[in-house]
């Protein structure tokens, strides 16, 4: 991964770096280009200034002194720079320089062009100066680059006044390479900047991806830990760039989530064993006592009806396992309905009027208002009062007092089941709501399975709701809301609905 994130990365800099350096190629090459035009076209300008500050005309005979100087009658003085300054052209550019009048003469130093450059003056077009000359005799400035038959020349031209009138014109000619001359040095010299961008870019590419990887890295061995069930990796939050730390952060704060349900798994498989190996140990010794005759016979009957209550307490279990497995299934559905809320709590008290009587518990229902409608799953709520008013007959002493309160707040019903027992310890308020939880904190037969408090609360999720322990004075209340619904234009039995849970 690292070597083709590299690749990736050094290729983008050398396509990057080529187009860069090919433009700047061409930027210098244009600007080297017009700068030299600019200094042959300053030096033409002095020429023609020399030569409109002569005394008389050019002479019939120009090339009175040899090495390609211009020699002029008149003021001794003009004459000496014209003819350096000429001199300092051919000498720089192997220049072919002429200085043309209105009247037809012409000085030039086409010999000593010829003799340095015989196919440079051949080449050169005698329509092209005299479409020059007529440009410059109108009083322009002329840079042309035209392609001759030795190769491209450039063209430079200007005219020279006396009194305020154009009166002849200067032209200078060379070879473009002449001009372009010195471009490969420029050339080269771009090549090695871009090959030392290049190394640079790649050790400084180089330590940034190392920089940026080595901590992924060392997530990939977090999650390789994870993956073998060691859920106590940890990544340093403070290590790498912002987002990286971010990331590291989200990291951790997963394998803490994944750590704590691993620990759930393995508590709630310890327990479901606990709690079934309770009954079904006190089933098999039974059984095997009567069995092997260590129970007598008369005895026979008692142990039986301890079978059956342990029988009874393994299924009750299975059955809280079943439900709560289906209540956390994703595509588990609530079937809706609108019923009084108030029956349902009278009806529960009827149920448990056996229990309630063997404890002469005083219980009592009081809604607030009567009916009390509510939309919700029938069955399921019902559960939730069945498993809240067992839990209250459970912990309350003999001749206790429960009770069973409803009213409505807004959109919402709710329904109070208070009594006056044992309560709940305060080490043990966050934790009522957990599975196989039981105040005592210990799972011995005869306590529950600790799952009846994990099935309301679940249920009441499905519902978007809420169930809470509420803070008392004494003994324990607990408190659930649901939709409040308008009363019935039908029966009961022909309101239910479907519908998803929330």
């Amino acid at each position: 991964m690292f070597a083709r994130i590299m690749a990736v990365v050094m290729a983008a800099i050398l396509i990057t770096a080529i187009c860069l350096s090919g433009i700047w190629w061409i930027t210098l090459r244009n600007q080297q280009i017009d700068a030299r035009l600019n200094y042959l076209s300053s030096e033409a300008e002095d020429i023609a200034y020399l030569a409109a500050n002569l005394n008389v005309g050019i002479t019939s005979n120009p090339w009175e002194i040899p090495l390609s100087n211009f020699s002029f009658r008149g003021n001794t003085t003009v004459r000496e720079h014209l003819n350096a300054k000429a001199d300092k052209v051919n000498r720089e550019f192997g220049a072919y320089i002429a200085v043309v009048d209105r009247r037809g003469n012409v000085m030039d130093n086409i010999r000593t062009a010829y003799s340095e450059d015989p196919a440079f003056v051949e080449s050169l077009s005698g329509e092209d100066i005299s479409e020059a000359l007529r440009k410059v005799l109108q009083g322009e400035n002329i840079r042309v680059r035209s392609n001759e038959a030795s190769g491209p020349t450039f063209t430079v031209g200007v005219p020279f006044i006396r009194d305020g009138s154009t009166v002849g014109a200067v032209f200078i000619q060379t070879r473009a390479q002449e001009i372009e001359s010195g471009l490969d040095r420029i050339l080269l010299q771009i090549c090695l900047l871009t090959l030392g961008v290049l190394i640079l870019s790649g050790i400084a590419v180089f330590l940034s991806v190392r920089s940026v990887l080595k901590p992924l890295g060392k997530m990939t061995e977090a999650a390789g830990c994870i993956a073998e069930g060691n859920f106590k990796a940890r990544l340093d939050e403070k290590k790498g760039g912002k987002e990286f730390q971010k990331v590291s952060r989200a990291f951790n704060t997963m394998t803490e989530k994944l750590e704590h349900v691993e620990e759930g798994r393995r508590e709630f498989v310890s327990n479901v064993s606990h709690e079934l190996r309770s009954p079904i140990t006190s089933i098999r010794g039974f059984a095997e006592g009567m069995a092997d005759g260590v129970i007598p016979e008369e005895e026979h009957p008692k142990y039986l009806r301890l079978v059956a209550d342990e029988s009874k307490r393994l299924s009750g279990l299975i059955n809280d396992l079943l439900a709560m497995s289906r209540l956390e299934k994703d595509d588990a559905k609530l079937e809706m309905s609108v019923f009084d809320i108030n029956e349902m709590l009278r009806r529960a008290i009827i149920r448990r009027m056996t229990e309630l009587d063997e404890k002469k518990i005083d219980i009592a229902c009081e809604p607030e208002t009567d009916p009390c409608y509510v939309r919700a799953d029938r069955d399921r709520i019902e559960q939730v009062v069945i498993n809240l008013l067992d839990n209250a007959i459970k912990f309350t002493g003999v001749e206790g007092k429960i009770t069973l309160a409803s009213r409505v707040r807004g959109d919402k019903a709710e329904i109070t089941v208070r009594d006056n027992g044992i309560g709940v310890a305060e080490e043990d308020r966050d934790k009522i709501f957990d599975r196989f939880f039981t105040v005592n904190r210990a799972h011995t037969a005869g306590t529950g399975t600790g799952l009846g408090l994990s099935i309301c609360r679940r249920i009441m999720e499905m519902h978007g709701q809420s169930l809470r322990l509420l803070d008392t004075d004494e003994g324990a209340a607990f408190r659930f809301t649901l939709e409040h619904a308008e009363a019935p234009e039908r029966p009961e039995h022909d309101l239910t609905e479907t519908g998803n849970h929330a």
